[in-house]
């Protein structure tokens, strides 16, 4: 069992600093891999990236909600192209430096997402892309 970063997660980098394993890594490039992701052969379920995150997108992958009821305004991001994600977030990272993700949706109060396709979109990110190298 490990951590896995949902769809919510807007890119700032908070989980990063506090991994004591450093398992947590940024999708690049960040129109394919557009949030950041865990290593779950690197985690060692500390806990410690979950209270850091602002946007509550960290969840134990067992506990990854597939029914999220959202209480409004909150990001939900998504790969460039994907329909419907049209939207822009405008954000500072924990260094202070300005980014823009374009491929946001800001859910409405109520809304209900499943935001469990996570798993496995962290499991093809250290399978299929340029993440898994950079840990080395």
């Amino acid at each position: 069992m490990t951590h896995v970063i949902t769809a919510l997660c807007v890119r700032c980098g908070s989980c990063v600093d506090v991994c004591p394993t450093e398992c947590i890594v940024p999708g690049e490039p960040q129109a394919e891999w557009p949030q950041y992701y865990i290593d779950s052969m690197e985690c060692i379920d500390c806990g410690a990236c979950t209270p850091e995150c602002d946007q509550e997108a960290i969840y134990m992958d067992d506990e990854v909600p597939d029914a999220y009821e959202a209480y409004g305004g909150e990001t939900l991001i998504a790969k460039a192209g994907t329909e419907g994600f049209d939207e822009e977030y405008e954000g500072e990272d924990v260094d202070g430096e300005a980014y823009v993700l374009t491929t946001v949706r800001y859910l409405k109060e109520g809304e209900v997402v499943d935001l469990s396709d996570a798993i496995q979109i962290n499991d093809d990110f250290f399978e299929e892309g340029p993440g898994y190298d950079a840990l080395d």
